[in-house]
């Protein structure tokens, strides 16, 4: 009997995890979870990631500010892209429930929530499959250097660094590159450096041995061997610990690596594909990655572009997910008139292709076979609450804050301003692991002022 699919909660109300364990028990496997760390931690002990998750905004340490919450999504998507995010949200919360869906999310619920109307809206999610494209869709100029360099690629034996932003489709475009190579037909195998325990991926990527550690009761081939001659796509590289930076470098290198206890050298023949969303060059410079496989990962660059530099694929992707789901559900599918078809091409997808989808997805579901204004689209997009990427070109930021101006109602500076802050002090900390001294001098700031603007006091 197949068992109940896993669901993961993210609350620090106990009170609320554990309604929400009894009401959904029957149906799911529910795993609670108080913070971000605990949630990280769970999900790295556990065989699979759940396909589910309800999270909460508001998660320590800054309990009242959404910002553990967003952060959480991006983190809970890193480990698996395919996981149908549900935003736990408070009534007045709606700017931040969209906000939320542009960084992945699938879909918010209210607090507090009825548990029938959970049950149904999460079982709605599992019967929507995972999208399974095998084409890369669209025609601007950047998809179609992209393309082209694919396919230049695609043959070539040596190593592939795909680089672009969380939901740009990474993880398609080393679909692609083994699909259309001559190992199509062998094994390939995808790791998510990001989803699994420092501790566990020397053995996962090389195999061990029995009795090579505590657990270890038999032999076990890892990635390299099982990937054989075909190719083993390694996702978030740049999670990679650094101790095991060198064991990855030899096997590049010339070949060779072993199994965990055991002094046997073993050779790979497979390729490796690698896809980061960091910008590991500044890594390198900071000794939180290595220079030579930092070389040796990039003999080929791919650099998947964001959404917003593909103006007239926004439209191309539309017409593809919008037959794709509906003929999946077996309905018609929705369309635009001509002022939500405007606001598409707008709207500049912060969430990337991710992003899109899941908007056509949740558009199908709620109105198939209709025809939609821009008061049907409007409310998934994220518009108010969005801050403009900074450029080195003053007009460009100046033409981007008046497009958020001129589409945001009751748009607030103050608040604006603080994202931004919020946005460096939290880039920097990335940066230099949590360091907050390091992180002070790369903003300009002394640690005083940057704990003072973290809300949080010195530690003496």
């Amino acid at each position: 009997m197949k068992g109940k699919p896993a669901l993961l909660v993210v609350d620090d109300d106990p009170l609320i995890t554990d309604t929400l364990a009894f009401a959904l028990g029957a149906d799911f496997e529910v795993y609670a979870c108080d913070s971000r760390a605990h949630a990280i931690e769970l999900l790295r002990q556990l065989p699979s990631p759940p396909p589910l998750a309800l999270v909460d905004l508001g998660l320590p340490p800054l309990p009242h500010a959404p910002d553990e919450g967003f952060q959480l999504i991006a983190d809970l998507l890193a480990h698996s892209p395919r996981m149908k995010i549900f935003v736990l949200s408070g009534q007045n919360d709606a700017a931040n429930a969209r906000h939320a869906r542009a960084l992945g999310a699938w879909e918010f619920i209210a607090k507090p929530s009825d548990p029938a109307l959970l049950k149904r809206s999460l079982a709605r999610a599992l019967e929507v499959p995972p999208a399974e494209d095998a084409e890369v869709v669209g025609a601007s100029p950047a998809l179609a250097k992209l393309k082209s360099q694919i396919a230049q690629f695609a043959a070539s034996p040596y190593s592939v660094l795909i680089e672009g932003e969380s939901g740009s489709g990474k993880e398609l475009a080393a679909t692609s590159l083994h699909s259309l190579s001559p190992r199509a037909g062998r094994p390939y195998l995808t790791l998510n450096c990001a989803a699994i325990a420092p501790t566990l991926v020397e053995p996962t990527l090389f195999g061990y041995v029995k009795g090579a550690f505590t657990g270890a009761t038999s032999n076990k081939s890892g990635y390299f061997e099982d990937a054989q001659d075909g190719t083993l796509f390694l996702d978030e590289i740049g999670e990679l610990p650094l101790e095991l930076q060198a064991k990855l470098l030899r096997v590049l290198e010339n070949g060779e690596y072993q199994r965990v206890g055991e002094t046997q050298r073993r050779t790979a023949r497979c390729r490796v594909i690698a896809a980061t969303n960091r910008d590991l060059r500044a890594d390198v410079r900071k000794g939180a990655f290595r220079a030579d496989l930092y070389h040796r990962l990039s003999v080929f660059t791919l650099s998947v572009p964001p959404l917003r530099e593909m103006e007239g694929d926004k439209v191309a992707l539309l017409e593809h997910f919008r037959r794709h789901y509906a003929a999946q559900a077996g309905v018609q599918p929705f369309e635009f008139d001509a002022l939500a078809l405007a606001r598409w091409q707008q709207y500049d997808f912060p969430g990337n292709v991710r992003e899109l989808r899941n908007i056509v997805i949740r558009l199908a579901t709620k109105y198939p076979g209709q025809r939609l204004s821009k008061a049907e689209l409007e409310p998934e997009l994220d518009l108010d609450t969005g801050v403009p990427s900074l450029t080195e070109n003053g007009g460009a930021i100046v033409e981007q804050a008046q497009r958020q101006l001129e589409r945001a109602g009751g748009f607030s500076l103050d608040e604006t301003l603080k994202a931004w802050e919020r946005g460096y002090i939290e880039a920097a900390l990335r940066l230099t692991r949590g360091n907050v001294s390091q992180a002070a001098k790369l903003l300009g700031v002394n640690r005083t002022t940057l704990y003072s603007r973290m809300g949080t006091k010195e530690e003496k």
